[in-house]
């Protein structure tokens, strides 16, 4: 469950226990979304004047591609999660940590933090082992499965490196 009646809150902390599915309309488009439910688990305490503090931890895991071959990997996602909620209009609902939600409302959704959490956790990139070969830049083949055969890309904006040490680069040389 990450949604929590206010006022109840307000007298004590509740365990923080649940899932956030990867179908979840929290998520948008752009965002690297979990292959599977993200399970949090934590405390969610009052913090002062109508504010809370959550801490715990996040854990899930993603389904990116190789970054240098395309490969489908999956990878284990796991971190810390800490936020705090301030009604509309505290202060210091302008604080990127705050998450702000309705005084008037009954319940505290906690799936924006944890969206959150989860959008800094995920990797940016992943590798499909630390070897990888990745692909021509000629032809396209996967290095892991063998030489393809094409020459080495030969950037000419190194050509100048290239010539021998003694030799001078006169006009006209290409």
């Amino acid at each position: 469950m990450l949604s929590f009646d206010i006022r109840s809150l307000e007298a004590r902390a509740a365990q923080v226990e649940g899932t956030l599915d990867h179908d979840d309309p929290i998520w948008e488009d752009a965002d690297q979304r979990p292959s599977g439910p993200v399970r949090v688990e934590g405390r969610l305490s009052p913090a002062g004047q109508s504010r809370f503090y959550l801490s715990g931890r996040i854990s899930g895991t993603a389904a990116m591609e190789c970054r240098r071959c395309l490969t489908d990997v999956t990878k284990e996602v796991s971190d810390e999660l800490h936020a705090v909620f301030a009604p509309v209009g505290d202060a210091e609902v302008d604080d990127p940590d705050v998450f702000d939600f309705d005084p008037q409302a009954r319940d505290l959704d906690l799936r924006p933090a944890v969206r959150e959490s989860w959008l800094l956790a995920v990797p940016a990139f992943a590798e499909c082992r630390e070897d990888c070969k990745g692909l021509c830049p000629t032809c396209g083949a996967d290095l892991n499965e063998g030489d393809c055969g094409c020459e080495p890309a030969r950037d000419s904006r190194w050509d100048a490196l290239r010539k021998p040490a003694g030799r001078m680069a006169t006009p006209g040389d290409n």
